[in-house]
């Protein structure tokens, strides 16, 4: 397994950008697909984007897809989201998670990273 590390949250208004950053420890992480997933209080874990092993493949929610990037550096074991024109309605706990293939399941995903905030004001 990866242990995972993400930073980059803050506090931010509507329309502005936040890019965060997963960083991961361990073994062969170019191995692993990576997952980017947002929990808002009182809802569920959502899927956001996702990345596969090599970086040439990815996937979004529809409401983040044209705003949102997500790209990894296998080099230095990292892991990237990109995020422009946030709504206040995004507004959540944002994790990235490692599984060995890529999905949009969180149940797909072994390791987890302890989340970081993101509260976009209006």
């Amino acid at each position: 397994q990866v242990q995972l590390i993400e930073s980059g949250g803050g506090l931010v208004q509507a329309g502005d950008s936040l890019r965060l950053s997963c960083a991961a420890s361990g073994r062969q992480f170019s191995s692993y697909a990576v997952g980017w997933f947002r929990q808002a209080p009182g809802k569920e874990r959502e899927f956001v984007a996702g990345i596969n092993r090599s970086g040439g493949g990815t996937s979004y929610v529809n409401s983040v897809a044209g705003r949102f990037t997500i790209s990894r550096d296998n080099a230095k074991n990292a892991v990237y989201l990109q995020m422009n024109s946030l709504k206040p309605e995004e507004t959540a706990v944002y994790y990235c998670a490692a599984g060995l293939r890529a999905s949009i399941f969180a149940s797909d995903f072994g390791s987890w990273g302890q989340g970081t905030q993101v509260t976009v004001s209006s």
